[in-house]
């Protein structure tokens, strides 16, 4: 169809039916894709079965796995010999750390101090 010979309300009805159209569609597949969890599903629960497991706890070990993932990420952490509460891990250096480095002749923004004190002056605890 040729646009350029549309009036103003022409276009104004063709774009809010293609808007219309477009919510349609949008809704459309939305609810295809709800209907096809269903058949997903279902084929994990067959598969599950068929292996003669029981789905919930086959399920809690794909969860439970995948939490541990992410919450098994562990930095180090160091410690103040001086004063145990000061602990730093990661991100940017606390204050107490700071005034440490300073007072050892370290600057907290050279990467290369700030290694060398952690290894010199802090202590290193794992997990």
């Amino acid at each position: 169809m040729e646009h350029s010979n549309l009036s103003l309300e022409e276009i104004q009805r063709q774009l809010e039916e293609a808007d219309n159209k477009k919510a349609q569609l949008e809704k459309l597949l939305k609810d295809k894709r709800e209907e096809g969890k269903g058949a997903v599903v279902e084929q994990i629960r067959n598969i599950i079965l068929d292996n003669g497991y029981d789905p919930e706890e086959i399920m809690n070990l794909v969860l439970r796995r995948r939490r541990k993932l992410v919450s098994d990420r562990q930095y180090r952490r160091y410690v103040d010999p001086d004063n145990p509460e000061n602990v730093y891990s990661r991100g940017v250096l606390p204050g107490w750390m700071k005034e440490k480095m300073a007072q050892q002749g370290y600057d907290p923004n050279s990467k290369e101090d700030r290694e060398a004190f952690k290894a010199n002056s802090l202590r290193l605890v794992e997990g």
